[in-house]
């Protein structure tokens, strides 16, 4: 009679530390790490690809995309400003699109990234741990993944963690000044 009683308490306690976990905080296996390896033409259109060695030199945000993506739009116009504010700068990931549907995206809602990837068969997206569109990676100027931002952006997030870590990562990049 016990062991049905222990196996529900151990049921619901696995259930109850399940519900109360947020699902944007998902960990990834790359935070720390080097960006995958890859080389992505660019999205029609656009004149910059984007590949591993891109993200080298400068503390940077790289956001994964979707035209089908309804989240992505609604992040989108927070990245439309990062550009204009030079806060970070941005390159997009645009995952498993028609060449003609990423570029009437970009040309439809305005383009905020420096360099933008056509990952055509989310071959790139799978190395970068991606469980869904949207996903924001921090990239130090070392090239290592620093965090992860699973779902859209929101005003929130990126004033209170994804820009702070910028402008740390950037005091660390030059010695703890700046």
């Amino acid at each position: 009679m016990a062991l049905p009683a222990v196996a529900f308490a151990g049921l619901a306690a696995v259930f109850a530390w399940g519900i109360s976990r947020d699902p944007n905080q998902l960990p990834s296996a790359l935070i720390g790490k080097d960006v995958p390896r890859f080389d992505l033409p660019p999205v029609e259109g656009r004149i910059l690809g984007l590949a591993s060695k891109d993200l080298y030199g400068e503390v940077s945000l790289v956001n994964v995309f979707a035209f089908w993506c309804v989240a992505c739009r609604a992040e989108h116009p927070l990245f439309m400003r990062l550009p204009r504010n030079k806060s970070v700068p941005i390159h997009g990931l645009n995952y498993k699109d028609r060449p003609q549907d990423a570029a009437q995206w970009l040309n439809t809602l305005g383009d905020p990234y420096t360099r933008t990837g056509a990952d055509r068969d989310g071959r790139v997206a799978i190395d970068w741990g991606v469980y869904g569109v949207p996903e924001t990676f921090v990239v130090g100027a070392d090239g290592r993944i620093a965090h992860k931002h699973i779902g859209p952006v929101t005003e929130q997030a990126l004033r209170e963690t994804i820009l702070p870590l910028v402008e740390r990562l950037r005091r660390e990049a030059n010695g703890g000044t700046s």
